[in-house]
């Protein structure tokens, strides 16, 4: 679902499907408990002194406050590295996304950076909870503590407390630019992430772009009520609205993590079958993958192979 504020648009601008306002769709997901999303286009209204994005509005208003991506190399789709699996589980309803900016003087603008010990404390008993369920041996905390060391340092030691709950789970920090440099260098090395908002969509768009890019990896928000069914890669793609190009793969996953989450793992289990064997045989690829197919052409031949 997309929605606007009604303004006059330019002609060169994407016009989005109007559906609902925000707040219906705020109350249909709280409602419903599940969603399936994409990733939601804003136009620019910060001339009018609103900072918040849609998607900001959205996680805010349901406390979508634990974002997880699923990093994983796929079969037949040629990347630098082999046998990535790693999860990343970003914080995203406070740090540097707070939407609280203001220009004192002209040319000077102050943006202020929450971070709370509760919301710290919360996502990094979730990672490691997450990392329990899925059979997984290490968190790595992902911070810039050495720089913002009030902020980040609070993070970092929120991290380090819940850490010693579970003396199972080997638990590491690694501060983010360092963890960049790793993460293109050897991915293999990492295991579940735990991170602040702002690193956090900087490390799944890096990581999507290891696997293939932002058309093949699948997400999802949590709050302790429902669950949001997204892209991992927060990328709107507006240039292949209309021109049936876009990859539908990170669709087509979430669709059956979804399914997966609603106790239908048969039917979850079809869906990442048939993408799987689509891309072994190598026949039909987006453009992004290197081949000439389009979205429907990917579509139908996951149709096809569903057994």
């Amino acid at each position: 679902m997309i929605y606007h504020e009604p303004r006059a648009m330019a002609r060169d601008e994407v016009n989005p499907t109007l559906s609902a306002p925000i707040e219906d769709v705020v109350n249909s997901i709280a409602k419903n408990k599940i969603c399936m999303k994409g990733i939601l286009a804003t136009p620019d209204f910060s001339h009018t002194g609103e900072l918040q994005t849609l998607n900001m509005k959205l996680r805010n208003a349901l406390d979508l406050y634990a974002n997880v991506v699923h990093v994983k190399s796929l079969p037949n789709v040629k990347c630098r590295h082999t046998g990535v699996d790693c999860i990343i589980i970003r914080e995203q309803t406070e740090g540097e996304y707070s939407a609280l900016e203001h220009e004192g003087v002209p040319g000077v603008v102050e943006c202020l950076k929450i971070v709370t010990a509760a919301k710290s404390e919360r996502i990094a008993k979730f990672a490691f909870d997450y990392a329990v369920k899925m059979g997984r041996k290490k968190v790595t905390a992902v911070h810039k503590a050495n720089i913002m060391k009030l902020g980040d340092g609070l993070f970092l030691r929120s991290c380090e407390e819940i850490a010693k709950l579970y003396p199972r789970i080997q638990f590491e920090k690694m501060i983010v630019d360092n963890c960049t440099m790793q993460m293109v260098s050897d991915p293999s090395q990492f295991d579940v992430m735990v991170t602040p908002n702002l690193y956090g969509n900087i490390v799944d768009n890096l990581a999507s772009g290891l696997v293939g890019g932002a058309g093949v990896v699948a997400g999802a928000s949590y709050s302790s009520q429902c669950v949001v069914f997204e892209q991992g890669a927060r990328h709107i793609f507006s240039g292949a609205v209309g021109k049936n190009i876009a990859n539908p793969v990170a669709t087509l996953l979430c669709s059956a993590n979804l399914l997966a989450h609603v106790n239908l793992p048969v039917y979850s289990k079809m869906i990442k079958n048939a993408i799987s064997k689509v891309l072994k045989d190598g026949k039909v690829r987006t453009k992004d993958l290197g081949g000439q197919s389009t979205t429907k052409d990917f579509t139908y031949a996951v149709i096809h192979c569903l057994t």
